[in-house]
């Protein structure tokens, strides 16, 4: 299953070598102690951050690399090559879901106090948007953040947050007034007076990633904590859902790559019936259709990609492309684990792990039913 693309460059087959190396050393040796014990140690972040891998869409000036919106799509591929989605899910949300906020928003004062600890892995972030009743209708939100001298209140409930256990900074979407998109974003630091882990979620899958529940009971932060401008706090979290979208497009991609390279391997050592499993032509064929589809999703992938470096809306395409890859990847993991037979349906196998993780993909992030909306209210 060949790699190469159009849009690729040679430095993109140097980050990609980089991040397999990375991969093969750190974390696939390590990554079931971490599923075991619920998170991923801060110190593989930090020498992800040390390798200059977790801020390369951020400012030069505060650590980062300065790349563009292919090369980040390059890493974040790269990176889901890892059978273990929690760890993916850590870096990512941190990469692309949470950091991009202060890149974007951030004023100078506060990218000088935060940006180079986030690209050194000192600092690691969680993004505080969906809670209880609301998740991808940011407009529902109802986190309420209040006035009150030099100071704003923030009271309410986060839900389903990662990194939400361990991240030290977290940057929180509040109610800032009374009109219905009027949202403000917010820098809460870990161990402000009133904000807490109401409690770690047990998930399914991505079980290295740590999730959380916070509550924000009178969290008084300074004026100084606004991300951005006030009330202008919800068309920044639109604009970054087409990064994350895209991020967790190439999650949905490399877990296809993924299965489909392990169940290759096995069905062509696996003996039933008098010989491999690949001679039989159901096999053969199935899993030849899922890579064609593999494939070209991955090609759309990169053109959606391609588009934001050329700075087009493409918001209908990334809405689709999330509907497409998430549905695909449990299409392609639930393929691969079948042919696997009862050793797929076994724990600490690498296929019965990417079963599980994939679930997710075709809900977090924008479920496929409102990603499918997204895309027809722009026909």
């Amino acid at each position: 299953m060949s790699n190469i693309s159009i849009y690729d460059n040679p430095d993109h087959e140097l980050l990609r070598d980089q991040v397999a190396r990375f991969i093969a050393k750190e974390v696939e040796p390590h990554g079931q102690a971490w599923e075991e014990q619920g998170f991923v140690p801060r110190d593989v972040l930090r020498r992800m951050g040390a390798a200059g891998l977790l801020g390369l869409m951020f400012d030069p000036d505060h650590g980062g690399g300065g790349a563009d919106a292919m090369t980040n799509l390059v890493f974040a591929e790269a990176l889901s090559q890892s059978t273990f989605a929690g760890f993916i899910i850590t870096v990512l949300v941190h990469t692309d879901m949470a950091g991009p906020h202060l890149h974007h928003a951030g004023n100078a004062a506060q990218k000088d106090k935060y940006l180079k600890r986030v690209t050194a892995g000192e600092t690691i972030c969680a993004v505080g948007i969906t809670e209880p009743g609301a998740g991808s209708d940011v407009a529902g939100i109802r986190t309420t953040a209040r006035r009150d001298g030099g100071d704003w209140v923030l009271n309410g409930t986060k839900m389903f947050i990662t990194n939400g256990v361990h991240a030290d900074l977290y940057f929180v979407a509040a109610k800032s007034g009374p009109g219905k998109r009027e949202v403000s974003m917010f820098i809460v630091e870990k161990g402000t007076p009133g904000f807490s882990v109401g409690r770690a979620l047990k998930k399914t899958g991505w079980l290295s990633s740590d999730t959380a529940e916070l509550v924000l009971d009178n969290v008084r932060v300074p004026a100084a904590n606004l991300l951005g401008e006030e009330g202008k706090g919800f068309y920044s979290v639109m604009k970054n859902f087409q990064t994350e979208r895209i991020a967790l497009a190439a999650m949905a991609v490399g877990h296809c790559q993924q299965a489909l390279k392990i169940t290759l391997d096995y069905v062509r050592q696996r003996h039933a019936f008098g010989g491999p499993l690949w001679d039989q032509q159901v096999i053969r064929q199935r899993l030849s259709m899922l890579d064609a589809r593999t494939r070209a999703a991955r090609q759309f992938m990169y053109h959606c990609a391609w588009r934001v470096t050329q700075g087009h809306d493409i918001v209908q395409d990334v809405s689709m492309l999330k509907a497409l890859t998430g549905e695909l990847v449990n299409e392609v993991v639930q393929a691969c684990q079948q042919f696997h037979g009862g050793m797929g349906y076994i724990r600490e196998t690498a296929i019965e792990r990417l079963w599980r993780d994939a679930r997710v993909l075709a809900i977090g992030g924008g479920a496929t039913e409102v990603m499918l909306e997204e895309v027809a209210k722009r026909y």
